[in-house]
């Protein structure tokens, strides 16, 4: 039974057992914590903390069934009423348009904060391998757990390429993405057959053997030690370092300064993330791109109108796997340190979340998403004994009220004109219910 549709009783009684679940749940996380007195760990209670966030659990689901069950159900009685649905553009581009401006503007708006520019540089790069693993799980629809690989093929590939070659920054750029591509093939093609969790496990494992190789071939990645004093990108070649003649401070006639690099480094990625951005965009309005979401939709009619699904899986794997090596050779230039330990499942994890709450296919909604994901752990540091629980609840109420993701509504790939008309998205498209019979 839908809860809009509770009687007042069942909703009194589904409250109640809401938080029961909350009692069950808050006991060893609230109630119970533990000190250490004299080398002797002691138990300590508060259980009036614990009665003060079941009556919170209670009084909120009991307010969420009763008001707001009311206001869905005049929402979805006005939206049906509708004789066409809306286009979700008019909110997309502005929206859009804002966070560019926005991203544009913020070193200038946050010249003496480091913190706050080394905060929206983690966001890029989040944004970045979010927008390559919504290429393979939203618009493929190929559910991959092992994407750090990519990321971390791209950051090893400069690490070694800059340390054994000399390669510089810019060099590396390319050559890392066509070796994360190749990965991804390679990746791919095994895994052609297999679909849902088969598909899953299989990038799983994949993943975890490409950390494995990082920490056992000491040789050459370092092992656990990692690889160290990675090469800075430069300006055309213009440094950042302190004291050298041909720095960028001294070129321009300024004074040296700590945060130069920084917001050099953040437009690096701000650039990628853009030319990423643009990429994707008019992958989706060329056939390929069209295919990936038929055979995300239905891959059987593919085969039987004659798609070459083999290509477009592969061709979805290596556009996503290029895309994650970029941000891996950037994180690799930003930190000048890297080891296996940047590249655990918790990164693959934390990425696949940014894809599912933005709102799986959608650009912006990847933005939301690497945004909700990135800030709400910092946001949470004077809350440092509670934030991973307030994190995750916050990732918990997010899915409950959009299951679809922050931005689920997304405009669609294909547009139709007809007769000269102004095109309209698919979606809208009015039902002559007279002319069709």
């Amino acid at each position: 039974m839908s809860v809009v549709s509770l009687t007042p009783r069942a909703r009194l009684l589904d409250a109640m057992r809401i938080a029961l679940v909350a009692i069950v749940l808050g006991i060893p996380l609230v109630g119970l914590y533990t000190s250490d007195s004299g080398g002797v760990l002691q138990l300590h209670t508060r259980w009036p903390l614990l009665a003060a966030v079941v009556s919170a659990v209670f009084c909120l689901r009991l307010a969420q069934t009763s008001l707001l069950g009311g206001l869905r159900t005049r929402l979805q009685r006005r939206a049906a009423a509708r004789p066409l649905l809306r286009s979700p553009r008019p909110l997309v581009q502005p929206l859009g348009w804002l966070l560019l401006i926005g991203a544009l503007a913020l070193p200038l708006l946050f010249s003496g904060n480091r913190y706050v520019i080394d905060i929206a540089t983690t966001v890029l790069i989040y944004v970045m391998l979010g927008w390559g693993l919504n290429v393979v799980v939203g618009l493929a629809g190929l559910l991959d757990l092992g994407y750090v690989a990519f990321y971390a093929v791209g950051a090893y590939s400069y690490a070694l390429l800059s340390q054994y070659l000399g390669f510089s920054f810019w060099l590396c750029l390319p050559i890392a993405a066509l070796l994360a591509a190749l990965f991804g093939m390679l990746l791919g093609y095994p895994t052609l057959r297999l679909r849902g969790d088969y598909l899953a496990i299989v990038t799983l494992g994949f993943g975890e053997i490409i950390r494995l190789v990082l920490i056992n071939w000491t040789e050459v990645t370092g092992g656990p030690n990692g690889v160290s004093s990675i090469e800075r990108p430069s300006f055309f070649g213009l440094t950042f370092g302190a004291g050298d003649p041909n720095s960028f401070a001294a070129f321009f006639g300024l004074g040296h300064s700590s945060s130069q690099r920084i917001v050099f480094l953040y437009y690096v990625i701000l650039g990628l993330a853009l030319l990423t951005n643009a990429l994707v965009l008019r992958m989706r309005k060329v056939p390929a791109g069209r295919a990936w979401e038929a055979v995300r939709e239905d891959e059987i009619a593919c085969r039987a109108l004659g798609i070459n699904i083999t290509n477009i899986k592969l061709s979805a794997f290596a556009l996503g796997a290029m895309l994650g090596g970029l941000a891996g050779v950037f994180f690799a230039a930003r930190q000048g340190f890297i080891s296996p330990e940047s590249f655990t499942f918790n990164e693959s994890a934390i990425v696949l979340a940014i894809v599912v709450l933005g709102g799986m296919g959608s650009q912006l909604g990847v933005v939301l998403g690497a945004l909700v994901l990135v800030l709400l752990p910092e946001l949470g540091r004077n809350f440092s004994e509670y934030r991973m629980l307030l994190f995750g609840a916050a990732m918990v109420l997010i899915m409950v009220w959009r299951p679809g993701g922050i931005f689920a509504a997304r405009e669609p790939s294909l547009l139709w004109s007809r007769l000269g008309r102004k095109a309209r998205p698919a979606a809208t498209r009015p039902v002559n219910l007279e002319a069709s019979r």
